[in-house]
Formats: structure tokens, C-alpha cells, sequence
């Protein structure tokens, strides 16, 4: 008898450390990563799996914020913008966890660890050229008012500089098409907070047209945007091209609008006659009567603009239009608030932690 107790003793035992070392009952590994949105299509090859993408997740040792970050990357990059900088320096995947927030850093379908299949579109580089005139080292060329204020690129930021170089060796290809880019993610990042419940989006000029499709398909999913420059501004280019472009307004596929639209053209479109400042693009609003964006509304959103990048002209424009169609939103030049010098790539720049802890602080404030 004494036996038999001892035996179902050491067994129940047994099943608690078992059940003990499960991630169900909270023992969660610290980081990992798993895919979403993936289908089987047919090819020449037979079937293949298309539009998955890939999901980093990296979790706190003690979560305290309700909400997870979840991080998109822009056109040509990976998901290391926020896993690290080409100098080895902490990257802002790293800084929010030790904030206490659960962080997810994806690579945007057909993209880095993303397989791409040929089917979805021609791919694309950048240039080492245009990286060092857009990104890197535009005060040296100028090519918009605001370059010259470029202080904050740790290096050279040109070929041969071994940080530069760290850089352009991260550039990878990427769809041509932001219509195909934008439905691809869209529905990739619907599959993700179904997976793992609301969280904050943070998007970065590419993929700020990504995250409002994002927010549109599951509005109650999205709990608040921060978008460092987002693509845009509205309905066209600025500074290297004035090609149409958005012509839903903040995206190149379908938005949910009221009145309801069947096409973008259904937009009425004026641009203004004078813009707000100088050395800023004259923006492109709705002309009377103007549709809302019924979805977005409510949702905290933080537009950030740095002093020196080509943003810097129009992307107070984005947030104009955001406003007039019912959305309010916090737009901040860097610069205003004492953190100057940045370009375009501020997630990986000298001071990009100084910047982290501004987003923080606001999300700390504004998302509830």
C-alpha cells in the first residue's frame, strides 16, 4: 500500500514539473518567431507557399504594458532597423522590452526572411548612391532644404565608411509595386493581431501606407500607430517626383470612407494655394464635402518627422489629411521637442534611443 501511494506521490510530482516547464503555464520562451499569412499556390513548380510573413518576438521578463509593439520595417529594409544598428549599437526592439513591452519585428511579405515568389511583381534595389543622397549623407548634397541640418548619421554615412557599408550590406529587394506591397501586408498584419491580439503598430516610411490598411481591416486590434515618417503625403510624390500617388489619400489600395467610395477617383482632390510654411510642400486635401475615415478615428496616432530628411517638407501634409477626414492625430517635428540633427533612418542613428524614449513616453501618455 505504502508503495503504491509513494508510486502515484512521485507520478502527480511528475505531472506538475512536466506541466511546470510548459510555455503554457507561463514559463513563455524569451524570444522566437513563427509566420503568418501564408497560402499554398500553384506554379509551374507545383504548389508553393506565398504572402507568409515572418515574425520575430522578443518578450519581457516581466510584461508591463498591456499592449505588445508590433515593428514594420520600409521599402528595401528588414526587420534589423530595430534589432540593432550597423555601428552594434542597442536598437529600439531592445530599449521597449526593457520598458516592459512585448515586441514583434516582422519582415514584410516576399521580403528578408519572407520568401518571395516571383509571381508577386519584379523586385528592386537601391543604389548605394541614393542611400548616401536619402538617407546617409544628404547634407553633402542638398537636394532639399532641410539637408543641410544632417548631424546625427554615426560615420561618414558614404562607400567605404565601415558603418555605411554595415548598412548597405542590410539593403535587400523589394516589390516594385506599393498597391501589391500595401495588400500583401495588409492582410499578413490582419493575420498577426488575430494571432496575437491588440497591439500598437509602428511603421516607418514605407510601411506607414501599410498601417492604415492594417488599422482599417481590424480597427479593434489596433490599440494606437506611431508612425515615423510614413509614406506619403497624399495623392502625390514631393521633393524628387510629384507622381500620383495614395490616391486613396494615406494608402494605394482601398480605405473604408464616409460616404462610402467604390474608387479613388471618387476622392475630390485640391491642393493648396499657399503652404503652411516655407520650404514645405503646398498639401493635397479633400475638397468639399469631404468623406471621413470612419475606422482610424479613436485610435491614438503619433506622426514624427525629423529636421533634416526629405520628410521633413510634406509630412505635416499626411497628418492634415488624417484630421480633415475625422482622425486625430499628434504630429512632432523632432526638432521642436530638442532632439535635432536626424534623417530619415532615426531608428538607427547616434541618438535613436533619445528618440525611443520620447515614442515611449507618448505611449505611456496617449494609449490607453
Amino acid at each position: 500500500m505504502a508503495n503504491t501511494l509513494k508510486a502515484a506521490l512521485l507520478g502527480v510530482l511528475a505531472l506538475i514539473a512536466a506541466c511546470a516547464s510548459t510555455p503554457d503555464s507561463g514559463d513563455k520562451p524569451r524570444q522566437g518567431y513563427f509566420f503568418v499569412g501564408g497560402r499554398y499556390v500553384e506554379t509551374d513548380k507545383g504548389p508553393m507557399m506565398a504572402r507568409q510573413m515572418y515574425v520575430e518576438y522578443r518578450l519581457p521578463e516581466v510584461q508591463t504594458h498591456p499592449y505588445p509593439i508590433v515593428m514594420i520595417h520600409g521599402a528595401a529594409q528588414t526587420g534589423t532597423n530595430f534589432t540593432g544598428t550597423p555601428d552594434g549599437r542597442k536598437g529600439w526592439a531592445q530599449f521597449f522590452v526593457e520598458r516592459g513591452y512585448a515586441v514583434y519585428v516582422i519582415d514584410q511579405p516576399a521580403r528578408g526572411r519572407s520568401a518571395y515568389l516571383e509571381s508577386l511583381g519584379p523586385n528592386i534595389r537601391f543604389s548605394a548612391a541614393q542611400l548616401e543622397q536619402r538617407f546617409t549623407a544628404h547634407e553633402k548634397f542638398n537636394l532639399w532644404p532641410q539637408a543641410k541640418l544632417h548631424t546625427q548619421w554615426p560615420g561618414t554615412g558614404q562607400r567605404g565608411d565601415p558603418v555605411f557599408d554595415q548598412f548597405y550590406a542590410s539593403q535587400v529587394q523589394y516589390i516594385g509595386s506599393n498597391a501589391v506591397t500595401q495588400e500583401l501586408n495588409r492582410d499578413a498584419g490582419a493575420a498577426l493581431l488575430d494571432k496575437i491580439g491588440p497591439a500598437i503598430v509602428m511603421t516607418h516610411s514605407q510601411s506607414g501606407a501599410i498601417g492604415w490598411p492594417i488599422a482599417d481591416a481590424r480597427p479593434k486590434l489596433v490599440k494606437g500607430i506611431i508612425a515615423a515618417e510614413p509614406s506619403g503625403p497624399p495623392f502625390a510624390d514631393a521633393v524628387f517626383t510629384n507622381n500620383p500617388s495614395r490616391l486613396w489619400g494615406v494608402s494605394d489600395i482601398p480605405m473604408t470612407y464616409d460616404p462610402p467610395i467604390t474608387e479613388a477617383k471618387q476622392l475630390s482632390v485640391a491642393q493648396q494655394a499657399v503652404a503652411d510654411g516655407p520650404d514645405l510642400e503646398r498639401c493635397r486635401m479633400q475638397a468639399e464635402p469631404v468623406r471621413r475615415l470612419p475606422n482610424l478615428a479613436g485610435i491614438p496616432i503619433l506622426i514624427i518627422a525629423t529636421e533634416s530628411s526629405y520628410h521633413a517638407v510634406y509630412d505635416h501634409c499626411t497628418s492634415k489629411y488624417l484630421a480633415q477626414a475625422g482622425v486625430a492625430n499628434t504630429f512632432v517635428r523632432l526638432g521642436d521637442v530638442g532632439i535635432h540633427g536626424n534623417g530619415h533612418m532615426l531608428m538607427i542613428e547616434k541618438n535613436n534611443l533619445e528618440i525611443a524614449d520620447f515614442i515611449e513616453k507618448w505611449v505611456d501618455k496617449s494609449v490607453r
